[in-house]
């Protein structure tokens, strides 16, 4: 079943690289009284993700906090490590938080997932953004083609807040 607007995010744990090393960040936490734009994707350096739609949060992240966005975060079924590499080739800075969702479990709890394995890629997510607002989804965008980015953009979600 895939999650909906009104649910609560999942109950899951990220990996994160932080100043201290490798960090778990649960869910709970991490969307507790606050609003997150959450876009994810279906792999690290992979064109779409890395020719649009990173970029897209990265030169619209002011504009989203300035709608009152608290963070951003980017969602990918890859390990900690690649996520900090990619977010270094991408220069986020602190302007995205790089979530690793390295066994896909986020993927699988949303029902949000995509069959990559025709590409050697495996089990990942499909491409999407949400506003999660203290944990609950307000706006979710799934692409229809998780190769194109139409609907899960910074620029769409601008629209939507």
């Amino acid at each position: 079943m895939t999650i909906k607007v009104g649910d609560k995010v999942p109950s899951v744990t990220f990996k994160k690289i932080t100043d201290d090393g490798l960090a778990d960040i649960a869910s709970e936490d991490y969307f507790k009284g606050r609003k997150v734009a959450l876009f994810s994707v279906p792999g690290a350096f992979t064109p779409t993700c890395s020719a649009q739609h990173v970029p897209s949060f990265v030169n619209q992240s002011q504009a989203l906090k300035d709608k009152g966005i608290s963070a951003i975060a980017c969602v990918s079924v890859n390990d900690a490590f690649v996520m900090q590499a990619w977010g270094e080739a991408q220069n986020v800075g602190s302007a995205i938080d790089m979530l690793a969702d390295g066994n896909g479990e986020f993927a699988r709890a949303t029902g949000l997932t995509l069959d990559g394995t025709g590409f050697g890629l495996g089990e990942r997510s499909t491409r999407f953004s949400m506003i999660i607002e203290n944990g609950t989804i307000s706006h979710l965008n799934v692409e229809e083609n998780p190769s194109e980015m139409n609907v899960s953009s910074a620029e769409h979600m601008l629209g939507q807040i």
